[in-house]
């Protein structure tokens, strides 16, 4: 059965048939799954999962697990979406799997998740990434942040607390930490809604150093300002590691910070000063750095304005480096980093838009997504692609490519259109992933404090 239309800009007809065949626009996904074959993604996965079915009829825990990766990947923003995958065929047989599961198999697949599996799964699968992470020249910047994961429910877990862009929305927002420099995800923490952003950090801290073990030196921990309380900063320094947290703007910062009276003018707009102060209830004084910063009317001051000092804005910085004050400065606008991963989970990978009722079945799902994440990220290290490239332009560039399914013999064929860069663009990244070595490392200790 055919039917002909017209054409919008021209006088020819275009004729619509149907295929049999089986036709996916998601055809350079091949380069992420052969990427997952040769990492052992599979074994691993297998042997982690802590999912068995008795039934016979059942589709593997496994593969409904790499499923919901593979949906996302293809830009699915709610299970709903990871149905509209069952009739594509092709897709399909990339990762070799005969069936796709429905989106309510993918959500029973979660809701069988309590807190310890969530542990028992996802620690040894980021020891396994972790494996494999790079050693970097001068150590790794560990980021500290908090995001805003909105509900729009009674899910378990959903929460008022601190919304700066829908005040009273209930939330669930996690904690997390990322090696800048990699990048990568260490830990992730769901938490309710009620929390602090600093709630619960120092335990954090110890899992996160626990899971990294030797694998990674830390260069320094930074912060944001939520982050700013002594029990944190008592715990890096037992620990030795050097920290930059942003200070909160309470009277007593303010009052010291306009009473600097040495500044270093480090450009036209801008001087840095330093003090030491022991806040109240604090057990010593610490160092403190700040930045002053004109205010111009051509662009708006970072900062705080003071009373006191009236025409510019003020940063501060609680620190136990010893680095001057400009250096420290400049090492935390790297840190800006942190919030475009945490905009890549959110808007690239949709973390935040797959909630389930049960709390545990969420943070199952979250912590997919984060190991998802950092397979990305290993992903474009071993196929050597130029600069960093978020997960939707790798979506785009690489993963988006028409492919029509076929078979010769006993062999499966997938066809990839060559207006997409075909073959051509994707071989080359084949070739590297076949050169790609991964680092070897010391063994990791996951023994807590060590």
């Amino acid at each position: 059965m055919q039917r002909e239309i017209g054409a919008l800009w021209s006088e020819k007809k275009v004729v619509r048939r149907e295929t049999q065949r089986a036709v996916t626009p998601w055809g350079g996904l091949r380069v992420f799954v052969e990427f997952l074959r040769r990492r052992g993604y599979r074994e691993q996965v297998r042997r982690h999962l802590p999912i068995r079915l008795e039934s016979p009829n059942a589709l593997e825990p496994a593969q409904t697990f790499t499923a919901f990766l593979v949906a996302v990947l293809a830009g699915a923003r709610r299970f709903a979406h990871a149905a509209r995958r069952r009739g594509d065929r092709a897709l399909q047989a990339l990762p070799g799997m005969e069936r796709f599961p429905s989106d309510d198999t993918i959500r029973n697949l979660f809701k069988r998740f309590t807190h310890g599996m969530v542990y028992r799964c996802f620690e040894p699968l980021w020891a396994w990434q972790l494996g494999r992470l790079p050693q970097g020249a001068e150590g790794y910047s560990l980021d500290l942040d908090s995001a805003v994961l909105e509900r729009y429910g009674q899910q378990e877990g959903a929460r008022r607390g601190y919304n700066p862009r829908k005040h009273g929305r209930a939330s669930q927002p996690p904690l997390l930490a990322v090696l800048a420099e990699a990048p990568f995800i260490v830990p992730g923490w769901l938490r309710s809604g009620n929390c602090s952003a600093a709630r619960g950090t120092v335990e954090f801290l110890k899992e996160a150093l626990a899971r990294l073990g030797e694998r990674a030196r830390i260069r320094v921990v930074r912060a944001e300002a939520g982050f700013f309380e002594e029990p944190l900063l008592n715990f890096l320094e037992a620990r030795g590691l050097a920290y930059l947290v942003v200070g909160r703007m309470t009277p007593w910062l303010k009052r010291d910070a306009a009473r600097v009276g040495t500044w270093r003018e480090l450009e036209a707009e801008y001087a840095a000063g330093e003090f030491r102060l022991r806040l109240w209830n604090w057990e010593q004084a610490r160092r403190f750095v700040v930045i002053r910063e004109r205010v111009r009317e051509e662009k708006r001051s970072l900062g705080r304005k003071l009373l006191e000092v009236p025409g510019y804005t003020f940063r501060v910085w609680v620190t136990s480096r010893e680095d001057p004050p400009q250096d420290v400065w400049r090492d935390d606008n790297r840190r800006a980093e942190v919030e475009k991963r945490i905009a890549e989970l959110k808007y690239n990978l949709a973390a935040d838009d797959f909630c389930l009722q049960e709390f545990f079945a969420t943070a199952a799902a979250f912590c997919a997504i984060l190991m998802l994440f950092n397979l990305l990220a290993e992903f474009q290290r071993a196929t050597g692609l130029p600069g960093y490239r978020q997960p939707a332009t790798r979506r785009v560039h690489i993963f988006l490519g028409g492919a029509i399914l076929g078979r010769a013999g006993h062999r499966t064929l997938l066809h990839l259109s060559s207006a997409g860069g075909g073959l051509e663009h994707r071989n080359a990244l084949f070739d590297r992933l076949l050169a790609y070595g991964s680092p070897t490392s010391p063994k990791l200790s996951l023994k807590p404090g060590t």
